[in-house]
Order: structure tokens, then sequence, then C-alpha cells
């Protein structure tokens, strides 16, 4: 979801990439049966959406002897956590020489690349150092010793020796990562990663930690307006981070839910993601495959997901000038799917986007396409419960309109405020607490 004018919003990713003494290292360990974990659990606490490569630049041709070094910001803590490596959209099987992980050096200026060495721990897969993922496969890190706090910055950095090929990737991180030639997994500083995008965590899907209980995960399913699109980068001002923030607030235990945000911007219910859109916006493969296709990876695969919130559909809106009839049985489909496989489903309302893009992005008859969804999924008790995110950003003067205070200035897109607006929204009854 992107302004046409402004593809940069979804598609920066795309243009962008298209063009000291090595700390001692602890291992991770092969999986430990011991009697301090026996009654532990598994719980998602950071989870992210991948898609194939685009048709051109980095993510098409692929990492070869380079590290990648990335950061991500944890929902839930545990005593011990594992690291979900994926290929699932790879053209063939993929090397990995080397992965470490660490947490960040906050005492340093540039504390998003440079790491605690103190804490500097190496992946192992099955009590290996490195490891194939198979093409179409996922790799699962073993145990790594490390315990990590809720709202916790982890550093990972994998270093591919071989040629990849097309990457699996997602392309809308909101977030500083890193590239650099050979070696660095072990590189205190980032000096050497010379290709610093705003973007992009790459063949990385998942942060699984050990709890002594968990209620479970919450799985945000939605598209650029959960993405963090119009949010700050390298703030984490999503509003699942915000809602993860809020979560951990009221109760701030082994009874808070990881937040888990498998949203793609882009997305849309009933096309898939190089399909071009209205205003001449061009399509591209990290806007993903249509969300019923994504359920099974991206829902359904995750630890422990007890709830999801679907909010995917504006897509279809304003790309795709798609039926009310169209979108609404998508919706329903996502539903019954969710709800079959025993967990809580949630909806919500399309929110506004007049002034976003182009003629013909915004017209009087997309409107009453939006109109007439979120009229039927107030009207509906086929959900679980309802997130109205409509009633949340739109301007009273203007219901079609942002309210002005929300804007990150595409029209579109909340921001930061709007952000929070929309996780303090969120009844924590719905979720089950």
């Amino acid at each position: 979801m992107s302004t046409p004018k402004r593809w940069h919003v979804v598609a920066s990713a795309a243009a962008l990439l298209v063009a000291g003494t090595p700390a001692m290292v602890a291992s991770a360990g092969p999986s430990d049966t011991g009697a301090s974990h026996r009654r532990t659990v598994w719980a998602g606490s950071w989870a992210a959406a991948v898609t194939r490569g685009n048709a051109t630049g980095l993510t098409n041709n692929g990492l070869n002897d380079q590290s990648v070094r990335m950061v991500v910001h944890t929902t839930v803590g545990g005593e011990r956590f594992r690291v979900r490596l994926s290929n699932s959209y790879g053209e063939q099987a993929v090397r990995v020489g080397r992965a470490t992980v660490a947490k960040p050096n906050t005492a340093t200026p540039d504390d998003l690349s440079d790491i605690d060495t103190s804490t500097l721990r190496t992946l192992t897969f099955g009590g290996a150092t490195s490891a194939t993922m198979n093409r179409g496969a996922e790799l699962v890190s073993d145990p790594v010793a490390l315990p990590v706090g809720d709202q916790q910055d982890l550093v990972l950095t994998v270093h591919f020796p071989t040629p990849t090929g097309p990457v699996t990737f997602h392309g809308q991180s909101r977030q500083t990562n890193f590239i650099g030639a050979t070696d660095l997994t072990s590189a205190a500083g980032g000096a050497g990663f010379t290709i610093r995008p705003n973007c992009c965590w790459f063949f990385l899907s998942g942060i699984d930690v050990q709890r002594r209980h968990s209620p479970g995960s919450v799985v945000v399913f939605g598209d650029s307006i959960a993405d963090g699109n119009g949010s700050t980068v390298n703030a984490n001002k999503r509003w699942p981070d915000l809602l993860a923030d809020r979560l951990i607030d009221a109760r701030p235990d082994v009874r808070t839910p990881g937040v888990l945000n498998l949203s793609l911007a882009g997305n849309r219910l009933n096309h898939e993601g190089p399909e071009p859109g209205a205003g001449g916006f061009p399509g591209y493969h990290e806007l993903g495959p249509n969300a019923l296709a994504r359920l099974d990876e991206d829902v359904f695969a995750q630890t422990d997901a007890r709830t999801v919130i679907t909010h995917v559909g504006i897509n279809d809106v304003w790309m795709s000038g798609d039926s009310a009839e169209q979108i609404i049985a998508s919706l329903r489909q996502i539903n019954q799917q969710v709800k079959a496989r025993g967990l809580r489903s949630l909806g919500a309302t399309l929110t506004p986007y007049e002034g976003h893009g182009n003629p013909g992005v915004w017209t009087p008859e997309k409107e009453a396409t939006r109109q007439a969804v979120n009229t039927w999924l107030r009207g509906s008790d086929e959900f679980d419960g309802l997130l109205d995110f409509d009633r949340v950003l739109r301007d009273p003067a203007q219901p079609s309109r942002l309210l002005p205070a929300y804007d990150s200035g595409d029209h579109i897109h909340p921001n930061d405020a709007g952000n929070q607006a929309l996780a303090n929204a969120v009844p924590l009854r719905l979720l089950g607490l």
C-alpha cells in the first residue's frame, strides 16, 4: 500500500537494492533436555512475513560471500530463544556459513550495528555452526543460551559464503539493516557493513523464546497499515509494536502474549504482488501472494498462535477496484479457516484514504466499496470480535479522510500518533485477557 506518485513507501527497498581481533564466541549448543527446561514452553516473540526477491536488484541477484546484520525487536522475553530462517521463496539451496546473535552495544554512537561482544553467541543447527537451507525450506537454530528480556533488541548476523540466488525476504522492515563483504559475524562494530538500507530482513522469519508459561501469541495479519509504513524508522512505532508495549505494561509477567506482525505492505486479498494497480502502480514480488495463500505459512505455522487479527482489503479497493462482494467473500474465508484451526478470529474495518495518490486511486465509487465492506463488518457476527480502525483514524468532519493529526502525509498511512491510537483501541478482552 503506497502512494503511486511516491512509490518509495513500498518500493524504496526495491529501488535501493537495484542499485580488530574477533571476540571469543560462545556456542548456542544442541537442544537441552535438562530438568531446568522440562517445564518450559516455546512461544512466538517476533516474526516477519517473507516473500520472494523482486524482479531486479540485490534481492533478485542475491548474496555471495556477504554478511547481513539485522536488528529485531522482540515482544516477550524468555530464558532462551531460537531463530527461524527461511528459504521458502528461494530457487536453490542456500548455505549458511556462520550465524551469530548478540545484544546491541547501546554505549556506541552507532548502536544499531554495533554489538555487545560479551553477549555474542554463535547459532548452531543440530550442533553444527554451518548448515544448508533446502530450497523452499525453513531452518531452525538450536536453543541459544542467552536470556532475552521483554522488548529486547537482538542483532543477528548471517554470513552467506556462496551465491544464494534470489532471496527470501521482508521488504518493509522500517529498520536499518546492514550488508558487508566476507564473514563479519563476529565484528563488534559496523564499519565493514557498507550497504545500509532502511529495509529488509533477509532469510529471517522468526524468533521464539522459552518461557515458564505462555498465553500464546497474537498474530497480526495485515498490510502496510500494520507493517508500519508512515511510522518512524528504527523506532518500533508500528501499531502491533505499540500493542505489545501496552500488553507488557498491563501484564508484565509470563501471562503476557507475544505479538507477531505478519503483515506485508501492499498485500491484497485477491491479487498477487506483481500485479499492477491503479494510478500506474507497477507491483512487486515483495507485496506477497494473495492473503488467502499466505495463511498456512504466515499464520498457522506460527509458534503457539492463539488469536488472529485480520486487517486486509484496502489495497483491493484502491489498487484493483474489487467489489465489496469480492472483498467480503475473502474476509469470510479467512475467518472461517482461522476459526477452523481453533484460533480466536478478530476482524478490523478498512481505514480512510481520500487524497492518496494519483487520480483514480481514490474515487467516490471506491469509497462506497470501502463503506460497504465496513458496514458488513460492523453488522456481522461471524468474527469473534471487531476492531473499528476506521472509526479511530477517520476525520469526523470528512470521514473519507484520515484525521490530520494521525496522517503520515500520504493520506493513507498513520503516523506514530495514529499507530498509538490504533494500539490503544484494541480491547484487551478480545485477546482473551
